[in-house]
């Protein structure tokens, strides 16, 4: 394949619907322009992880967008102390700025996901305007999917870590357990509360028939493709979530690094470069789309 666009991304401010500034940056296609593409990232990932993928999805001929939610990287405030917002809001909100900034009636807009990205997408207003939907690593986030050591960590995080550094900082300085960015209060506390549940926030009381309502309205084409090292997501838990999707034709994938050769990957290393393989697989689904025809009037 060609060989990744090295040139330095283009920076854009988008203003979502309440006012926010958002700070995206857009890698330009450098070979014969095939599509538009969004890279929704993960939670507390700043979008300099993607950039790798966004420069080698540029060099395919897919002009690609990264961009920092609200509370995150080039779009956090100057103190998360007091910073209000819902965890929603990064879907609702932010996202949905980038689709309506890259949406093109001249070539398809497609949309890669990374954990959270594979929430976010059933919870887009303009989720339609993309044409195929790829998001790696989306699971349930519920511990009992995950294995017996990992379900302690989750706990310890949730019932002892966690709750101590909101009160001492007022928001999850998750950058000094070496986890991520740090996140706004109500991302934690919301994250926290639907990672309580089986099937996330499908099954939370309070909001389950209104979240499942949005996302029987998605019929784009998914696939959702998750490693079998994965401890956060196995691909039991992204089946969990994924059952969400009840109206769009959803393909399950089940990455085995080691058959292929891709050495670890577990819920990161997506987008590390030993994962090209996996980004060729999505391009390629990517460029297999064709525009639907229209159906002749009487």
């Amino acid at each position: 394949m060609t060989q990744p666009n090295t040139s330095q991304p283009e920076t854009l401010i988008l203003q979502t619907d309440d006012g926010y500034a958002i700070t995206a940056l857009r890698y330009a296609a450098t070979a014969p322009l095939r599509g538009n593409l969004v890279v929704a990232g993960a939670t507390g990932v700043p979008q300099g992880f993607y950039r790798n993928f966004a420069a080698f999805a540029a060099a395919q001929g897919y002009t690609t967008l990264t961009l920092d939610y609200r509370g995150i990287g080039l779009s956090k405030p100057k103190t998360l102390r007091g910073f209000r917002m819902r965890y929603l809001d990064w879907a609702r909100q932010d996202l949905s700025a980038a689709v309506d900034v890259m949406a093109s009636d001249s070539v398809p807009l497609f949309m890669i996901g990374h954990s959270f990205g594979g929430h976010a997408f059933g919870l887009l207003p303009n989720h339609r305007r993309v044409a195929r939907f790829y998001t790696f690593a989306t699971g349930a986030g519920w511990h009992g999917w995950m294995p017996g050591l990992e379900q302690l960590k989750v706990k310890l995080m949730w019932g002892v870590i966690g709750p101590l550094m909101t009160w001492w900082k007022g928001y999850l300085p998750w950058s000094k357990l070496g986890m991520g960015e740090d996140l706004p209060l109500g991302v934690y506390q919301e994250w926290k509360h639907w990672c309580s549940y089986p099937r996330y926030f499908f099954d939370d009381p309070a909001m389950g028939l209104q979240v499942q309502d949005l996302f029987d309205g998605v019929t784009t084409p998914i696939v959702a493709a998750n490693a079998t090292d994965d401890l956060w997501a196995p691909p039991a838990s992204r089946d969990a979530f994924m059952a969400g999707y009840r109206y769009t034709d959803m393909q399950a994938v089940d990455i085995d690094p080691k058959g292929r050769g891709l050495g670890a990957i577990g819920h990161m290393g997506y987008f590390r470069r030993q994962a090209q393989p996996l980004w060729e697989d999505a391009l390629g689904w990517f460029g297999e789309y064709r525009k639907p025809v229209a159906a002749a009037t009487a």
